[in-house]
């Protein structure tokens, strides 16, 4: 008997009576109920607000960093019980590893930037600060800080796992809980994700909130310190985008829709290229690849007038060989679509672009399903047709059928088909093959007015290219027009859209204090103990050293060009040096970088471990013979990661800002350097 699924909300299961069947993909057979219970849409939100905001505060960043790699660690531990439920949606099992480990994939992603870039606080200085006076006492920078409201993220059917986990990894990061509603056609594959992740222990009580079947009235009860993420087509954005309670309380709202993703092959390609085989290979994976049911699959096949037989022959020959149907029979490289109606769906759509075009394969070319019981599963047949006017025909720039389908698009010269791109209105991503690179500086600057991401793919970028169709989590993924308009992913930038941003005036010394950050000119704490002495728990904010001073010498920079090789002229040819805007010979830019660590480093052992890295260097006045130079070196901030190393001893990161002034007081060089430093545990 079927099993009803359940949501999770306020904090329990709820469903226990049946309502709407689901279908296995593979046989139409009933697999599961969503169920009938209504849910308390006022509970949910309270209970997010309420319990979810408080208990994620209670963490800070790089703890919630913690959990998300915790987390992906225990849903990687359970991911082959999540593979035998995937494969009902009619997934093979390279199409399962992209929605499964490609989600846990990303949890690892957000957990490792989030270690890097974020700090040990729930404010995030966006900095640098700047000086809006000229005394020096008044001073602006941006923080960004947890919004105190919850994310609603709806997905389609085609990721059940993947489509959450992208999104909630980076508002589980800002503190920001979750409310998840998956399509209904695959719900159970993010009901047991979901069920794993609160089974874990990991997640904060009210993280994480569950909603099978309808919306209800949820939208009608977000305000404006809530977030409403979508993906799914252009036509349901559309209608959720214009929901009066999200426009009356200015409730941000991120899209990410199906588009006509294109593929363009470049004039310069011939068939006897390794390019050109590459392109073949490319849309015929994004045409069969999740039986084609992805955002990211190319629609349009851009090829040039004289390449469009030699490329449909290659296709041809490709999709020919490509077996569909069960995909626990070995040999089955391609599954079913998700649903009858989707299948119902794309069969329409396909009658509507093969108006006025030639299909070069279909079904009739010997389409057979491999499997048993299977005939009455969801499949389609991969087809390719062929518009061969492509600057007249709107249907190929218009209609998409969601399903392993695509078209060939001739044209005449690169500025045509970068015209037949930009007519799909705004797409995920486009692809370029060339081997040219005048062509790729040509044409990708104009590609990337209208396509979100932009892969150019040629011989030497494909031993390691990850491919059109995967949104990698450093890079945003989201796109112009009709692929909606908005962004995700993109790193840390994916974290900045769930914090608000507010700028913050006032002395140095308080800018300091709210963003937990040194700023310049901020008041400093200088003691007998020189800071490289403390260990990393001792270490305060603002804590100072000012050295003794070095006056530079001729032998100075002589010892220092023979060490390092650089005779560079500036610093050894007195009579060039004179016909230059300094006017005389100068110092190494990285001698003086060198000399100032002789000035503000602690010889001995201690806390101080060993140098990190260094940011934001300048090189501000120059250093000439002569003149004397000191540094200031402060705690400018803390970062524990809680790690220890592999005798047990904790460690964490402290950025020292460091000013070398010359007499003059006059800055020379400016820069930040990293540290790891002991804890005392």
């Amino acid at each position: 008997m079927a099993s009803t699924l359940q949501s999770w909300i306020g904090g329990r299961w709820i469903g226990a009576e049946a309502s709407a069947p689901l279908h296995s993909a593979l046989n139409n057979s009933v697999i599961y109920h969503t169920h009938a219970e209504k849910i308390d849409f006022d509970e949910a939100v309270t209970y997010a607000r309420k319990t979810g905001v408080p208990a994620l505060m209670k963490l800070d960043f790089q703890q919630r960093a913690a959990r998300l790699k915790a987390l992906a660690l225990y849903l990687a531990s359970r991911k082959e019980e999540l593979y035998a439920i995937s494969h009902l949606t009619g997934a093979t099992r390279a199409d399962s590893w992209v929605d499964i480990e490609g989600g846990t994939g990303t949890l690892f992603a957000y957990a490792s930037m989030g270690s890097r870039e974020l700090p040990s606080s729930n404010v995030l200085h966006e900095g640098p600060a700047m000086a809006l006076g000229k005394n020096g006492g008044f001073s602006g920078t941006h923080i960004l800080v947890p919004r105190g409201g919850l994310a609603v993220h709806i997905n389609a059917f085609n990721f059940p796992i993947w489509g959450l986990l992208e999104k909630f990894a980076p508002s589980f990061l800002a503190a920001m809980p979750c409310i998840g509603k998956p399509a209904s056609a695959t719900s159970y594959l993010t009901e047991a994700v979901v069920r794993m992740m609160h089974d874990s222990g990991l997640l904060p009580e009210g993280a994480l909130q569950l909603v099978i079947g309808s919306t209800g009235d949820l939208l009608d009860r977000l305000g404006g310190a809530d977030v409403v993420t979508f993906t799914g087509s252009a036509d349901t954005a559309a209608k959720l985008r214009t929901n009066r309670n999200l426009i009356a309380n200015s409730v941000p709202f991120t899209a990410e829709a199906d588009s006509l993703n294109c593929a363009i092959l470049a004039p310069d390609v011939t068939p006897d290229d390794v390019e050109f085989d590459l392109f073949v290979k490319e849309v015929a994976r994004e045409m069969t690849g999740k039986a084609g049911q992805k955002c990211t699959a190319i629609r349009r096949i851009i090829v040039p007038e004289n390449m469009v037989d030699a490329v449909g022959t290659r296709l041809r020959e490709r999709l020919a060989k490509v077996s569909v149907g069960d995909p626990s029979v070995e040999g089955v490289r391609m599954g079913a679509l998700a649903s009858k109606d989707q299948q119902r769906d794309v069969a329409e759509r396909v009658e509507l672009l093969a108006r006025g075009n030639e299909v070069l394969f279909s079904e009739r070319d010997g389409f057979k399903l491999v499997g048993d019981g299977v005939a009455n599963g969801s499949f389609f047949s991969p087809t390719l047709l062929l518009c061969r006017d492509g600057m007249r025909n709107d249907a190929v720039h218009d209609i998409e059928a969601f399903g392993p389908v695509s078209t060939i698009i001739s044209y005449n010269g690169i500025d045509e088909a970068l015209a037949l791109a930009a007519r799909g209105k705004g797409s995920l991503v486009s692809t370029l093959v060339t081997k040219d690179p005048a062509t790729a500086a040509y044409a990708v600057p104009m590609a990337a007015a209208s396509h979100g991401r932009v892969l150019i793919l040629e011989r030497e970028a494909s031993v390691d290219s990850t491919g059109h169709g995967s949104p990698l989590p450093q890079l945003k993924h989201g796109g112009p027009g009709r692929a909606g308009g908005g962004e995700e992913l993109g790193g840390i930038r994916a974290v900045r859209h769930f914090l608000q941003r507010a700028a913050v005036q006032g002395s140095p010394t308080m800018l300091a204090a709210v963003t937990g950050e040194y700023v310049r000119g901020a008041k400093v704490q200088e003691s007998e103990v020189h800071p490289f002495r403390r260990y990393f728990e001792d270490l305060k904010m603002g804590d100072s050293l000012l050295t003794h001073r070095r006056t530079v010498t001729e032998a100075d920079i002589v010892n220092f060009g023979g060490v390092s090789g650089d005779y560079f002229y500036m610093h050894f040819d007195d009579i060039a040096a004179k016909d230059t805007q300094f006017g005389k010979r100068i110092a190494h830019g990285y001698f003086v970088l060198s000399a100032a660590a002789g000035l503000f480093v602690s010889p001995a052992p201690g806390p101080v471990l060993a140098n990190y890295g260094l940011d934001n260097l300048r090189f501000i006045t120059p250093v000439a013979i002569g003149d004397t130079i000191r540094a200031r070196l402060t705690c400018k901030r803390k970062v524990d990661r809680n790690r220890t190393d592999d005798k047990g001893v904790g460690q964490g990161v402290v950025a020292w800002d460091v000013q070398v002034t010359n007499q003059n007081d006059e800055l020379v060089a400016s820069y930040d350097i990293l540290t790891l430093v002991m804890k005392r545990a």
